[in-house]
């Protein structure tokens, strides 16, 4: 009870920021790219030519590859739940009538809303998807929840955020950059403009991370700890399709990422890494005796992962999702 009133204060301390927050990470909604930017004007001459091309694109897309872009925007577009969930976290007041955090969480979740709805709107268009297997899926993700492992510790869903952040942004940078490999320069546009939103929304939580530290530091390097000690899931990990258990498909829609090299079990220690550096983890001053043990699990944590990812094979079959007709 003590450490939820501590971290209370703490997020009392840092709503008084909120406002520098949002105009030093999000972007304005009259200068923000909106998903009309990227797709096809249907009033356009060019309307037929944009979507034959979108759509020879789509056929020739290796079939990892494309369940991976249909994978990622089913997890964006499961944004309502992880609006509730942000809205649930100690310190969020919806009520608050002066500038705070549930500004921040409705601001943020206004920004990702664009990305799933760009998604989407390409997949409907491009002739290869089952878009209502992609929609029950989408269905079943926010229906079935998820369980991140953080409870609603602000601490913990910071932690939680700055690495996924910076997880989804390697997703979409890395098939964007498949794609214009590829020639398809429209995908690979609008894979980058979401991977920039992710990049910076992930720089957000970073650096609210980095004040905490400075203001308690031994309850945050033990947050850290217990969510290494976790694992970080991805917000996806009950994904299902038609006629499964809830998670049943997440395995497989992981396995398909990894073959086409979009996010790996590498990026994972890479992420961990970098947040090490980052929050300069090995320097944290003024611990107690519980936290400088947690500090010492943080910074052999990576070459511990690496020992294990280095024996992990991925399975070369590949799994037959009901989004892809065939």
């Amino acid at each position: 009870m003590y450490q939820k009133l501590v971290r209370k204060e703490v997020m009392g301390i840092l709503e008084k920021e909120v406002g520098s927050f949002l105009n030093k990470f999000l972007t304005p909604i009259e200068k923000i790219w909106q998903p009309s930017d990227y797709l096809p004007d249907p009033s356009s001459e060019d309307f037929k030519h944009d979507l034959e091309e979108i759509q020879t694109f789509a056929r020739e897309m290796p079939y990892d590859l494309f369940v991976t872009l249909i994978g990622d925007c089913i997890t964006e577009e499961a944004l309502p739940s992880y609006e509730s969930w942000l809205m649930g976290v100690d310190g969020v007041d919806q009520e608050q009538k002066e500038i705070g955090w549930a500004n921040w969480v409705r601001a943020w979740t206004a920004e990702e809303n664009r990305h799933g709805d760009l998604l989407s709107k390409y997949l409907y268009l491009c002739g290869r998807v089952n878009m209502r297997e992609v929609e029950v899926t989408t269905q079943y993700l926010i229906n079935d929840g998820f369980d991140l492992g953080t409870s609603m510790d602000p601490y913990r869903n910071f932690i939680y955020t700055s690495f996924q952040e910076t997880a989804t942004n390697i997703s979409h940078r890395r098939v964007g950059t498949l794609a214009k490999q590829s020639g398809n320069g429209k995908l690979a546009k609008m894979c980058g403009v979401i991977a920039a939103d992710e990049a910076r929304h992930a720089k957000a939580y970073k650096h609210f991370v980095e004040k905490i530290l400075e203001i308690d530091p031994s309850e945050m390097i033990l947050a850290f700890e217990d969510m290494m000690r976790k694992k970080i899931v991805m917000p996806a990990h009950m994904m299902r399709q038609s006629g499964q258990k809830a998670g049943e498909l997440w395995g497989h829609f992981s396995d398909a990422a990894q073959r086409c090299m979009v996010y790996t079990g590498q990026d994972y220690i890479n992420i961990l890494k970098d947040l090490l550096d980052e929050w300069k983890i090995e320097h944290v001053k003024g611990l107690n005796e519980k936290a400088e043990k947690a500090q010492e699990y943080l910074m052999k944590l990576p070459a511990r992962l690496q020992k294990i990812t280095d024996r992990i094979s991925t399975p070369d079959l590949q799994f037959q999702f009901s989004w892809v007709k065939s």
